[in-house]
């Protein structure tokens, strides 16, 4: 065997029923393979009697999961391996011992019951946003002053809020429509603008319990008191910005659109000097890897009814371009943006533009080798700057002296990374 285990790939040298917690973790979420007669290191050492075994592995997920997965075996004989192949299912949640699964990396764990909640919800076909307002009395004047100006819609009426998917006969309200209301008892977002040191807090603003597009327009208005101005240039009057504004709306609105509702904390939005900082509760939605995430290959909508409404009011792109629209508006830049998903957050650093110092020509190309979150060998740098150990050398060193770039070690050891 060549792979490793991960997150969707577990070997057994031999069978137990302890793959069994990795049975319900696969059919809960994104499908994975287990092969059987091979050590925990990728080493196929086979099996005493394959045949046997894979009815025994049959049975066991038969007996033992409820409702029982979709899953396949394929017994390769000449190898005395088993593998045992489980697609995610519709009607989750699976249990195994009463208990839910999942995988973190190679580990199999409980979920949680805040998780369990979402795979019950998932199961039935439905999103946190199609629960029921925890409220009957929900006002909506600032969704309809907003969808007047964006469509030209003189009323919200019932029948809009139906298309809309905020509300049905059946169930009234919902909770997108909740999120959406002028007042309502969820999060909402924490600004905070900093000084020199996170000691130092120049402005604070916490707005919750309102409607998300006043959240939206209340981080839209501190963003442009810190990072818009505008220049004097002979006769004329332009705005600058020190953050692409196109960046920080996508990111914020992105940041509201896919964030968690059902936990309890705000989004977090941090303004320092040279950068903002974007932080959404609830990490990545189930299936969604960290590489699709970053590389926008695919789009997993946590809350769809609310990115409908924000894209029907121009606020959001709907069909999963975010990260890509927020990397284009710092094209030509000499700073880019940085991502970063955790297991309990998605986060966002916007950096200020002109936060470099000026750069000739050769501590550009240098740079622009380079990219934030890695760290790199100056035998890497070499090939992708095709510059010669001295040339580069002396380059590496002024960007040093301008604190664009960090040594690290001394020796073969050395590397180097953008701070």
């Amino acid at each position: 065997m060549q792979s490793r285990e991960n997150r969707t790939l577990e070997y057994k040298e031999r069978f137990t029923s302890t793959f069994l917690k990795t049975v319900s973790a696969f059919a809960n979420y994104g499908g994975g393979t287990v092969i059987f007669g091979v050590a925990d290191d990728g080493r196929p050492v086979g099996l005493d009697d394959p045949e046997q075994t894979c009815l025994d592995i049959e049975n066991s997920v038969n007996d033992n999961l409820s409702p029982v997965p979709p899953c396949s075996f394929e017994l390769d004989s000449s190898r005395k391996l088993v593998t045992l192949k489980v697609d995610e299912g519709p009607d989750k949640p699976y249990l195994y011992k009463g208990k839910a699964w999942r995988r973190i990396d190679t580990a199999t764990v409980e979920v949680s019951s805040l998780e369990l909640n979402r795979l019950i919800l998932e199961g039935s076909n439905r999103n946190y946003e199609d629960l029921p307002a925890l409220s009957a009395d929900l006002t909506f004047r600032v969704l309809e002053d907003k969808l007047r100006q964006a469509l030209g819609i003189s009323a919200l009426s019932r029948d809009v809020m139906k298309t809309l998917g905020l509300y049905t006969d059946a169930g009234g309200s919902n909770r997108a429509a909740e999120l959406l209301a002028d007042s309502n008892e969820f999060p909402g977002v924490d600004l905070v603008r900093f000084g020199a040191s996170i000691d130092e807090l120049r402005d604070r603003e916490v707005h919750e319990h309102e409607s998300v597009l006043l959240q939206y327009d209340h981080a839209l208005a501190l963003f442009r008191k810190y990072y818009q101005y505008e220049k004097i240039e002979g006769s004329e009057r332009t705005l600058a910005e020190l953050i692409p504004e196109k960046a920080f709306r996508e990111a914020l609105a992105n940041a509201l659109v896919h964030r968690a509702w059902d936990v309890p904390a705000a989004v977090r939005v941090a303004m320092y000097d040279d950068r903002v900082e974007i932080t959404s509760p609830g990490g990545l939605p189930p299936g969604l890897s960290e590489d699709e995430y970053l590389h926008s290959q695919i789009s997993v909508l946590r809350n769809p009814r609310l990115a409908n409404v924000l894209f029907r009011l121009g606020l959001v792109e709907k069909f999963g371009t975010g990260i890509r629209r927020i990397q284009s508006a710092y094209v030509g830049l000499l700073v880019s943006p940085v991502f970063s998903a955790y297991a309990e957050s998605v986060a966002v650093s916007l950096p200020v533009v002109n936060a470099l110092p000026e750069l000739d020509g050769d501590e550009r190309h240098v740079y622009g080798a380079l990219f934030r979150g890695r760290i790199f060998t100056r035998g890497e740098i070499e090939r992708a700057s095709g510059f010669g150990k001295a040339k580069l050398l002396r380059v590496l060193t002024r960007l040093e002296e301008k604190k664009v770039v960090e040594r690290l070690g001394r020796g073969r050891g050395t590397r180097y990374r953008l701070r």
